[in-house]
């Protein structure tokens, strides 16, 4: 293992004054000696630029006008120079051996190239929560914190096959570590307007980029107050299919070889998206696009699948 490796802690922030001292000094006081701690700012209106400036040379502040998470994560990785990327939302908390255990985990491996562990959730009070989404890194019984699983997804995403193949994900950004070359074929992720792509595009793609590792031990904290309770949101299954239409649809546009897997992607999104009642012109221009591009063969079976996710009314 190379203990040399520089790690970059890449904290995207907008409005989180409240929280961000003790994201940006989680990120400081690692164990780990070589990392950098870069913060974006993207347009936040609360105290937060006065409160990144008040650290001074201890980290590389990144002030933008407003521009949504994808924007932010290029801002992020381009102001960056480490060699593993630690992301970190401005709400969370990495735990003091965080970046040690992602090195040890990454450094050990030359063909890993994403490194994502679970994450403990906490209510903004500090009482620990459990989402309704099974499928997560939040909570699952019986575990041991010494496993590592290690995923090569590839012929799954590339094939289209990946029923019952996908590992249980963290419940936000701050559970994802990339090493620099997997994020140089990701990144930047597109933001022209009406693009609001998020974490999901960086998952996915490297799934089919890389093999990758996961780890069961909590390796931060994820608080769940009413700014970020996503999963409680009212129209939560609007916002997922926009998500995944978006998804599906920039996946596809950049990595064509991937066009299989994305198709499902897309006909999830459409039959959630039409159960949620979306009309809103960009997703329905987005989705004749994607339709237009496709032979007709894939686009009756895009169609069909659509249909059944409609009626069994399917989370991706």
């Amino acid at each position: 293992m190379n203990d040399n490796l520089l790690v970059s802690v890449v904290i995207c922030n907008y409005n989180y004054g409240k929280f961000l001292p003790q994201t940006i000094n989680s990120a400081l006081n690692q164990s780990y000696p070589y990392t950098e701690v870069i913060v974006v700012d993207d347009g936040s209106t609360d105290n937060s630029r006065e409160i990144i400036a008040s650290y001074e040379d201890s980290i590389i502040p990144v002030f933008k006008t407003n521009g949504g998470e994808a924007s932010a994560f290029n801002a992020g990785f381009a102001a960056s120079r480490g060699d593993i990327i630690c992301f970190l939302d401005a709400d969370d908390i990495f735990l003091p051996d965080k970046v040690t255990e992602v090195v040890k985990s990454l450094g050990n491996y030359s063909t890993q190239r994403w490194c994502f562990h679970r994450l403990k959730q906490v209510e903004s009070k500090g009482q620990i929560s459990f989402p309704k989404n099974s499928n997560n890194l939040a909570h699952r019984n019986n575990r041991d914190d010494t496993i590592k699983r290690e995923y090569d997804l590839r012929p799954h995403i590339t094939s289209g096959k990946t029923r019952k193949k996908i590992p249980p994900l963290p419940q936000s950004t701050s559970g994802l570590c990339f090493t620099r070359s997997l994020l140089k074929q990701i990144l930047p992720m597109p933001t022209a307007k009406g693009i609001s792509l998020n974490e999901s595009y960086l998952t996915w793609t490297a799934f089919g980029l890389s093999r990758g590792l996961i780890l069961e031990k909590e390796l931060g904290i994820y608080r769940v107050h009413g700014s970020n309770a996503y999963a409680r949101r009212n129209d939560l299954q609007k916002i997922q299919s926009q998500t995944t239409i978006l998804t599906a649809y920039w996946i596809r546009k950049n990595f064509s070889k991937f066009a299989k897997y994305t198709n499902k992607m897309l006909a999830i999104g459409m039959g959630m998206y039409q159960r949620a009642g979306g009309g809103e012109a960009e997703y329905q221009k987005m989705l004749r696009d994607y339709l237009d591009s496709v032979t007709r063969i894939e686009k009756i079976a895009i169609y069909l699948e659509a249909s059944v996710n409609y009626l069994r009314n399917r989370v991706f």
